[in-house]
């Protein structure tokens, strides 16, 4: 009897032995992905196969349970894990485990010219994303701003493709770090809101690639970005979620894109055009299970039965799908699969904290001039500040709701009038006053979510009660510009206008007459107009700064930190003076748009028609003083497979620790095409103490002096004459210094 029980237990180690020799090599962790890849495709079904590649609920597609491959989830971005929404719905799912921290808007990350605080805001929201098991995070945005007017600004990185680019790298590695795909949005030419569903755009390829396909290059090549996401509008008359030119040709076969293509939610239109022009995940068709009424209703997407059934009619080959599906596994492998994915970690402090850190660096003094009698304004002086009277809605209104997929439910979010008043405490009084008011809209995502009941207060009376208050204040701080109400800074509308909403205008013209100790802050994505602007003597552009908005803004204000911020966009003095409105080229005519002012984008338009701007692209002030030595560079002239340096010495001249960034732009003296006057290629941020000086050092190639030639279809670097400019705005230029390529 021993002996069979012997024999049984051989047995059984014989057949452990057997199986665990016999692991299929996809769930071998070890093993390269390419192979593991391989393997798993060679197992799974027709079926299984299509299965994969569209979506099975709102925001998941199906793995392959059989094999034990995972689903996919994705959650939006770019500035926080949104909440759980229903399995066919986009209302929220009411979980109580899912307040996230909201970080500050792209537009506020890019202002502080810092990639190291892109790494961090990528690391920390991936981290985020990974604790909530989802390994697909929808963004960031890297769409350049063409005009104030589009409604997704605030989600975006600036005007500056160059700008973006050095700052979007970072951020997704920071993201994938973690173990979850960076899904870079929205490829491309989504510039606009209105008509973006259908609108086909006609640009020069100059353009196309200088300055709205860059970054995307960036993100690919430089970022290794595991996802891409199509745009809703066309391209050569075909969606940009399927698109033979620019999914198939440029982003696969031109740079070697590896990962996948995921569609924007309801931006597939067609099955053929989706199995041959390079889309490889479907999400957000309008056949799911709330209005098609039809039972596994994700089955019946573009790429789902419709795809299934062409290939058993043989109209269809199965190498697209094949391809599709390799892409899907590789980011399984690379995300869900990975053995060395970490835990992640949600809603902490030290994600608050790093948001606060980012918008801290992201507040952009724009203007702070000192009055005759009492100096200036900023930072207030609470040994001699006792009356403080905060005006407007904005510094009571919560940012982190509404303006489409970026709305969060944010764990908390301290509101500018709250960190104003924890800053402050009993050294001074605090008076509110809103002195204006919009409309309240019911919760975005909620069920049966109802707008709040609002006491409709006539404008004047709330200008008044303002104005009245301000008076008798030792300072004002005003504290209002947009928000995310439709037409404002949101999805799915653009701005009508660049002026700011709600009379704003006239009750800051109203409160500058009552007490000229006035410090406008606008809250914004966007430029606005400001006609008051050479009568307030302290002006502050402070983003949405999400959950630790209040504290980083009140840090700003009262000193305790020495704003860094550099503006990522122009600020026009008016609409006209931005190059696609002024040539009528916004926002076409419904059915085509085209980009008339070509390369001519941001500052580079300002420069080409000498406008001076109302606050230009990089401009940014401190509450110490830096002074710039002369350039120099370490050669006079550069090869075309070499590099040229230039440097600057910068001293801190002030009597305070701050912030510097130091700019350098690039002039072509004479080129066989058009040119701007001059383009960023290169900035380092400093940080120097009182009398402190330091080298600041900046390398280019010539990349840096490459332009895109449409005529023979290549990049160019022309041997010629050049200018580098170094400077602390594009228009603050503080030496020059010329050099030649050979």
């Amino acid at each position: 009897m021993f002996k069979n029980f012997q024999l049984i237990v051989l047995g059984l180690l014989s057949f452990v032995a057997s199986a665990f020799s016999q692991t299929p090599v996809y769930l071998d962790v070890n093993k390269p992905i390419e192979n593991r890849v391989e393997d798993a495709l060679s197992r799974m079904t027709l079926k299984e196969k299509v299965a994969m590649i569209h979506a099975q609920s709102k925001f998941s597609s199906a793995g392959v349970p059989r094999l034990g491959i995972p689903e996919n989830w994705m959650s939006d971005g770019p500035h926080g894990i949104r909440q759980e929404v229903l399995w066919d719905e986009w209302n929220g799912a009411d979980w109580t485990n899912d307040s996230c921290t909201a970080f500050p808007a792209l537009t506020c990350l890019s202002a502080t010219w810092n990639p190291e605080m892109s790494a961090l805001y990528g690391k920390s929201i991936g981290e985020e994303a990974r604790y909530r098991n989802k390994n697909v995070l929808l963004g960031p945005g890297v769409n350049i701003y063409r005009t104030p007017l589009n409604g997704r600004n605030f989600e975006y990185f600036g005007e500056d493709p160059y700008l973006t680019s050095q700052m979007v790298v970072p951020y997704i590695k920071g993201v994938q770090s973690n173990g979850v795909a960076s899904c870079v949005k929205h490829y491309v030419l989504n510039n606009q809101e209105k008509w973006r569903g259908h609108i086909n755009v006609i640009v020069n390829d100059r353009a196309f690639h200088e300055i709205y396909l860059a970054p995307f290059k960036a993100a690919v090549q430089k970022g290794g970005c595991w996802a891409i996401m199509g745009s809703y509008n066309q391209y050569k008359h075909q969606h940009c979620c399927h698109n033979q030119y620019t999914i198939n040709q440029i982003l696969k076969h031109d740079w070697d894109f590896d990962g996948v293509v995921i569609s924007d939610w309801g931006g597939v239109h067609n099955t053929e055009q989706a199995i041959h022009n390079g889309l490889d995940m479907e999400f957000g068709t309008g056949t799911n299970g709330m209005n098609l009424g039809k039972k596994n209703a994700y089955n019946y997407y573009y790429l789902a039965n419709p795809y299934l059934k062409l290939i058993k009619e043989e109209k269809v080959g199965t190498t697209e799908l094949n391809d599709k599906v390799r892409r899907v596994l590789r980011l399984v492998f690379r995300t869900t699969m990975s053995k060395n994915r970490p835990l992640g970690s949600f809603g902490t402090k030290e994600h608050a904290m790093a948001g606060r850190e980012i918008a801290q660096e992201g507040i952009v003094l724009l203007q702070n001039n000192s009055l005759k009698k009492t100096g200036k304004i900023l930072p207030v002086d609470l040994n001699k500040i006792k009356n403080i009277l905060v005006v407007g809605e904005n510094a009571v209104k919560r940012m982190t709701i509404g303006g489409g997929s970026s709305s969060l439910k944010a764990k908390y979010e301290i509101s500018p009038l709250e960190g104003i008043k924890d800053l402050v405490g009993n050294k001074a009084k605090i008076t509110y006053a809103p002195g204006y008011q919009s409309p309240t809209h019911a919760e975005q995502d909620k069920v049966g979510a109802k707008a709040p009941k609002q006491k409709k207060i006539s404008p004047e009376i709330l200008r008044a009660e303002a104005v009245t208050a301000a008076k008798d204040a030792d300072v004002v701080l005003y504290i209002g510009g947009l928000n995310k109400n439709s037409f404002q800074d949101s999805e799915g509308s653009d701005r009508t206008t660049m002026d700011l909403p709600y009379d704003q205008n006239k009750l800051i013209s109203a409160l500058i007459e009552a007490n000229p100790r006035l410090a406008v802050i606008i809250l914004s994505g966007n430029a606005v107009s400001m006609p008051w602007v050479n009568k307030v003597p302290a002006i502050l552009e402070a983003w949405y700064d999400g959950t630790e908005a209040g504290n980083a803004i009140a840090s700003i204000l009262f000193g305790e930190i020495n704003p860094s911020g550099k503006l990522p966009f122009t600020f026009p003095v008016k609409l006209q003076d931005n190059g696609a409105i002024a040539l009528n080229a916004y926002p076409g005519d419904s059915i085509n748009e085209e980009y008339k002012e070509g390369i001519f984008v941001g500052y580079r338009w300002a420069d080409k028609e000498n406008i001076e701007p109302l606050f230009a692209f990089g401009h940014g002030l401190s509450y110490t003083t830096f002074k710039y030595g002369k350039p120099t560079a370490d050669k006079k002239t550069m090869t075309i497979d070499g590099t040229i340096t230039f440097t600057v010495n910068v001293k801190n001249t002030g009597n305070r620790k701050g912030k510097e960034v130091v700019q350098l732009y690039i002039s072509d003296l004479k080129s066989t095409l058009p040119r701007p006057v001059k383009e960023l290629k290169g900035f380092k941020k400093i940080e120097l103490a009182p009398d402190e000086e330091k080298t600041v050092s900046i390398t280019i190639n010539k990349d840096a002096l490459s332009y895109y030639n449409d005529i023979k279809q290549e990049w160019v670097a022309e041997p010629g004459k050049f200018i580098a400019l170094i400077g602390s705005s594009s228009r603050n230029i503080k030496g020059k210094v010329p050099f030649e390529l050979k």
